[in-house]
């Protein structure tokens, strides 16, 4: 836990009437925050950076917010501690949010005005499933294999555990994370089906008609899960694919970014009613993780290594430097020795990385509808009025505004005010080569071979 008073008085008495002075200006334009001691929670991931650079940086204290920082034990105890309040918000799944308000698992209004990062996930199999995977795979003049290695390569080891009647088992972290719909768009890009969730019979193990069988572990316990033989491979964000690596146990075979070039991943979440009931915190907070954000990302990358050494931290991600420094520094190394350049492997600001667009929340409700989380067809209409619902521009117009007309960032740095809808052009870059276009979420679902489409349920 990190508790901020100590600091808080300090700050306060050597800065004294400058801070004051400084403050009230500001205070004027966006309001005295109604709430200043906060309580945030995350898991030990590297994407939760934003959270720990506002802190570490003093950007939410530059805002008057007094905030401590808290580990969770899973996203399941995550997301209840920011419903019942013991958080005042969290880093969270990007589904986390969507799926409340449907009322998929858990029912409750949480909204995000700030998108923590693009990018950061990988898939990880098992040094004996590699072995088996590798002779389909293309290689390079210098043997190393061609990438990205579609799941194509992967179907034949399936087929041959069918074959003998064991199930091929594989963990995400979280039945709407961005990892199970990125494993399982992975998986049915190369012929694997991935399985069918049925909730209004009963059935969420999404396990119906599955040839691989996909199952939860926590982030940090998915290199011993692998390495217990538990599971065959994972998808999870860093440094637990790195790690993998590091211990010998494993291979990652391809990043989101190879799946999804500059996907959207994690989200600040946050109740409606806290938005409601303290609107100048909410922007308050909000400029500091946009703050955060860019210091991660810019100069090139230039910062990531003194991130690195804090986000190394036991209080933060608890990982070896080594192990996180990876991928947070422009590299990821697949096979052991094979570091290959992957600059935006995490991107926290570039790319308008922050930005809550409404294309990026559609886009996880059709992966909801394509695998049966929801079980009805929904009209295009629904999609949209769903994402306004929880993905909330509104707010993160007002932070960025803020800090263009204070000169701490340049207008030219974020979209288009004047112009923006909240829906990013149609998207080309997946592993399919199948175009996405957030304002036709019914043609896009109907666009794959594996998946419900319209008209069908379980």
């Amino acid at each position: 836990m990190l508790n901020t008073k100590v600091k808080r008085i300090f700050k306060a008495v050597v800065t004294g009437v400058c801070l004051f002075s400084s403050a009230s200006v500001l205070s004027q334009e966006l309001g005295w925050p109604e709430k200043e001691e906060l309580t945030f929670g995350f898991i030990k991931l590297t994407d939760m950076a934003p959270i720990a650079i506002a802190y570490e940086n003093g950007y939410f204290e530059d805002e008057g917010l007094y905030v401590t920082i808290e580990a969770q034990a899973n996203w399941k105890v995550l997301l209840d501690g920011v419903i019942d309040g013991r958080l005042d918000g969290a880093h969270m799944l990007a589904g986390q949010p969507i799926a409340a308000t449907i009322g998929y698992g858990t029912k409750a209004d949480i909204i995000t005005p700030f998108s923590m990062d693009l990018n950061g996930n990988a898939i990880t199999v098992s040094n004996d499933i590699w072995e088996q995977m590798k002779g389909n795979i293309p290689k390079m003049d210098d043997g190393r294999p061609v990438h990205p290695i579609k799941a194509d390569a992967l179907k034949p080891v399936v087929e041959k555990y069918q074959s003998e009647g064991k199930p091929f088992n594989m963990g995400m972290v979280f039945p709407v994370s961005t990892h199970n719909y990125e494993l399982r768009y992975w998986l049915a890009a190369g012929g694997i089906n991935p399985g069918f969730y049925a909730p209004h019979k009963g059935d969420t193990s999404g396990h119906i008609e599955a040839d691989a069988l996909l199952s939860v572990t926590p982030p940090p316990q998915m290199p011993a899960t692998l390495e217990a033989g538990t599971i065959y491979g994972y998808c999870v964000g860093e440094p637990w694919n790195q790690q993998a690596v590091f211990k010998g146990i494993g291979v990652p075979v391809v990043t989101d970014y190879e799946i999804w070039k500059n996907n959207p991943e994690k989200v600040f979440g946050i109740t409606a009613e806290f938005a409601e009931k303290y609107p100048n915190t909410t922007i308050r907070l909000t400029r500091a993780l946009i703050r955060a954000a860019k210091w991660l990302d810019e100069n090139n990358n230039a910062n990531r290594p003194e991130a690195v050494k804090i986000l190394s931290q036991s209080n933060y991600v608890g990982a070896d430097y080594e192990v996180i420094a990876n991928s947070m520094t422009g590299f990821f190394e697949y096979e052991k020795g094979d570091k290959r350049d992957v600059p935006d492997f995490n991107v926290f600001f570039r790319y308008n990385a922050t930005y809550p667009y409404y294309s990026d929340a559609i886009w996880y409700l059709t992966q909801m509808r394509r695998w049966g989380q929801i079980s009805e067809d929904k009209s295009d209409e629904w999609y949209k009025e769903t994402a306004a619902k929880v993905y909330r521009p509104d707010i993160y117009i007002k932070a960025a505004q803020s800090l263009i007309e204070e000169d701490l960032i340049g207008a030219d740095e974020f979209p288009d005010f004047a112009t923006e809808d909240g829906y990013r052009a149609p998207q080309t870059h997946f592993i399919d080569d199948i175009v996405y276009d957030g304002n036709k979420p019914n043609a896009y679902i109907n666009k794959f071979e594996i998946g419900l489409k319209s008209g069908q349920t379980l």
